[in-house]
C-alpha cells in the first residue's frame, strides 16, 4: 500500500479531506518551477565560474569512432606508417571522440591504440599525438609531474602552468593528479620548490580564489590597490605575504580593476612594480599571473612567439602550448597573436619548424584566420 500523503488541513480541502484537483495542480506547478528555478541558479553559478570557450579542435561532425579506428589501424600497419592519416584524424577530434576511437581500435586490433601510436610514431609527431590521447587535465598534470620529477626543477613549465590555470583547471588537475601519481599535487610542488616561491604556488593550488561577482565593490578594490601599493613600492622591502595573498584568493574581473586603480597610488604600475620589488622563479611567477589576470591569451601568444623565434626553438613550450590549449582557448590565442606581431602563428610555425611536427601543429591550430 502507498503511504498516505498528509497535507495540512486548509481551505482548499474537501469535505472528505483529500485536497482538491486544483489545489494539487497548483501544488505541482509550483514545485516544477521551485526545481527549474534552482536548475537555472546553479546554472548561472556554473556559467560564472567558467571561462569562455574558443577552441580550434571542436568535435567532429558524422563522427564515427570504427570507421575513425579502421583509417589508424591501416595507417600503423603501413609500410612507412601513414603519419598524415593519423595526423588527419586525431588532430580533428575531441578527446572524447579520441578515446571513443581508441576503446572501437582495442576491440578490432585486440590490442592497446596508444602502445599502437607509441610503437609506430618517434620524435616530436609522437610527443603531439600522445599529448593529445590525454585530457587537458591530464596532459597538464603529467607536464607538472615531468617538472619536478627527477634532478632539478623545470620551474619555467611549473610557473607556466600553476600561474595561468583557472581555478576551475587547477581542481581538474589536482584531481586527476592524484588519480595518475597516487600522491597530492601540493605535496610535490612544496618538495620542490622553496621561500616565498613555494608559498605562491602552494596559494595557488589550494584554489581559494573568489568566483567573479555581478556586483563591483569599488571600496573592496580601492583597499586592495592601496594594499599591494603599501606592501610593495611604498615600503622598504616588500610584504610578500599580501600580494600573494591578494593575488591568489581575488577573483580575476576583481584584480583587473585592482590594477587599474593601483595606478593611482603608484607611479609604476604592476608589472614595473613587480620587476622593482622581487626577483627570481617569485617575479617571474608574479609577472605571468598580473598577464593572466589582464589578457590571458595575449600571454599565450606572446609566449608562443617567444619560443617558435628564439635560437632553437623551444619546441617543448610551442608543444605545450599548442596541445592544452586547443580544446580551450587556441583561437583567440591565434587572433591575439596576429593581432600582436603583424603575422598568423600558422605563417609563423611554417617558417619556424618542418616535417610531421609542423603538420600537426598546423592541423591543430585551424585554418589561418
Amino acid at each position: 500500500m502507498r503511504p498516505k500523503l498528509n497535507f495540512h488541513t486548509d481551505s482548499t480541502q474537501t469535505p472528505t479531506g483529500q485536497i482538491s484537483a486544483s489545489s494539487q495542480h497548483l501544488q505541482r506547478r509550483t514545485f516544477k518551477m521551485a526545481l527549474v528555478s534552482e536548475f537555472l541558479g546553479q546554472l548561472c553559478l556554473n556559467v560564472a565560474s567558467c571561462e569562455p570557450k574558443n577552441p580550434t579542435v571542436v568535435p567532429a561532425a558524422d563522427f564515427d569512432p570504427n570507421k575513425d579506428a579502421t583509417r589508424i589501424e591501416t595507417a600503423i600497419k603501413t609500410k612507412g606508417v601513414d603519419e598524415q592519416t593519423i595526423i588527419d584524424v586525431l588532430t580533428k577530434r575531441t578527446y572524447s571522440q579520441r578515446r571513443e576511437i581508441a576503446f572501437a581500435y582495442e576491440r578490432r586490433a585486440k590490442k592497446d591504440m596508444i602502445s599502437a601510436l607509441k610503437g609506430a610514431l618517434s620524435g616530436s609527431l609522437e610527443t603531439v599525438i600522445l599529448g593529445l590521447m590525454k585530457s587537458t587535465a591530464q596532459y597538464d598534470a603529467a607536464e607538472i609531474k615531468a617538472s619536478v620529477k627527477g634532478l632539478g626543477t623545470d620551474e619555467e613549465s611549473l610557473i607556466e602552468i600553476l600561474c595561468s590555470r583557472s581555478n576551475d583547471e587547477l581542481l581538474e588537475i589536482k584531481k586527476v593528479y592524484k588519480e595518475l601519481f597516487k600522491k597530492e599535487l601540493e605535496k610535490d610542488v612544496a618538495g620542490d620548490t622553496s621561500g616565498n616561491f613555494a608559498k605562491l604556488l602552494l596559494a595557488l593550488v589550494q584554489t581559494k580564489r573568489a568566483e567573479p561577482s555581478a556586483v563591483v565593490d569599488y571600496d573592496k578594490i580601492d583597499v586592495d590597490a592601496k594594499a599591494l601599493y603599501d606592501a610593495g613600492v611604498n615600503c622598504k622591502g616588500t610584504d610578500v605575504n599580501t600580494w600573494i595573498a591578494i593575488m591568489s584568493e581575488r577573483s580575476v574581473p576583481h584584480l583587473q580593476k585592482v590594477f587599474q586603480k593601483y595606478k593611482s597610488y603608484s607611479p609604476y604600475d604592476m608589472q614595473e612594480s613587480i620587476v622593482k620589488e622581487v626577483k627570481g622563479d617569485l617575479q617571474k611567477s608574479f609577472l605571468v599571473l598580473v598577464q593572466c589576470f589582464e589578457n590571458k591569451q595575449l600571454f599565450f601568444a606572446k609566449r608562443l612567439n617567444e619560443a617558435m623565434k628564439s635560437k632553437g626553438a623551444k619546441e617543448k613550450i610551442v608543444t605545450r602550448i599548442i596541445v592544452s590549449r586547443c580544446e580551450v582557448d587556441l583561437k583567440k590565442i591565434c587572433s591575439e597573436y596576429k593581432a600582436t606581431f603583424g603575422q598568423s602563428v600558422q605563417q609563423t610555425l611554417t617558417e619556424h619548424t618542418k616535417g610531421d611536427y609542423q603538420k600537426v601543429l598546423l592541423s591543430l591550430c585551424g585554418a589561418d584566420q
